[in-house]
């Protein structure tokens, strides 16, 4: 049975997954890249991103890094991941920032209250869907033909589908780092520690992965 992974969701020690001010020039807002400092030297990141992978790091931040592609057949992301608007889209031509071959290589559900045509770039196929989690987790796992689906985020996204109590797994990269404002991941979540199993790697980098795995 297909399950729905959430991963390399980055969060500051004050429970932030995404700072104040999201615009097209900082995705993650005022934070920077400061969330995700952890992520991009390695391997993984390098790769997906067309670089050569001999130069990226390699260790626990890139295993964990390199485990949310493996068995992946769809993915379900919020619309700021696709685009930092809100409201009807205003130009029609944008195609979000992931470029003319997005990385994911699969279909990939955009939850949006406005929708559009489908949008085809290279291996990945963008579908914009006005749904419930429980209907785009429908969708996706149709689409992803027996293997699973990835949460891509963002948090707001991550909490619809903790909420509806619909995520297998869901891997945190705790950042040593204090953003003060911006969007919290844990808002609204007390007593999720007894819905999963917890499981915490320590980085060399300072960054603490913690692994939470429905319980049986």
């Amino acid at each position: 049975m297909a399950r729905l992974r959430a991963h390399n969701i980055a969060v500051s020690l004050d429970g932030f997954a995404t700072g104040e001010g999201q615009s097209l020039e900082s995705p993650f807002g005022h934070a920077g890249g400061r969330l995700m400092q952890w992520f991009m030297p390695t391997r993984t990141f390098v790769a997906m991103t067309g670089g050569d992978p001999a130069t990226g790091t390699t260790g626990v931040d890139d295993d964990f890094a390199a485990a949310s592609w493996d068995g992946i057949g769809a993915e379900i992301m919020g619309r700021n991941k696709f685009a930092p608007r809100s409201g009807p889209w205003p130009d029609p031509d944008w195609q979000g920032w992931w470029g003319d071959e997005p990385p994911f290589h699969t279909p990939v559900i955009v939850l949006t209250h406005h929708p559009r045509p489908d949008l085809r770039l290279g291996q990945t196929t963008f579908l914009f869907r006005d749904t419930s989690p429980e209907e785009a987790l429908a969708e996706a796992t149709e689409l992803a033909g027996g293997l699973d689906v990835r949460l891509g985020g963002g948090p707001s996204t991550v909490r619809e589908f903790l909420d509806a109590d619909l995520v297998d797994h869901l891997h945190l990269a705790v950042v040593p780092i204090v953003l003060g404002r911006g969007e919290r991941i844990w808002e609204g979540q007390e007593g999720l520690e007894e819905r999963f199993a917890m499981e915490t790697t320590v980085s060399p980098s300072g960054v603490v992965h913690r692994v939470l795995t429905r319980r049986a």
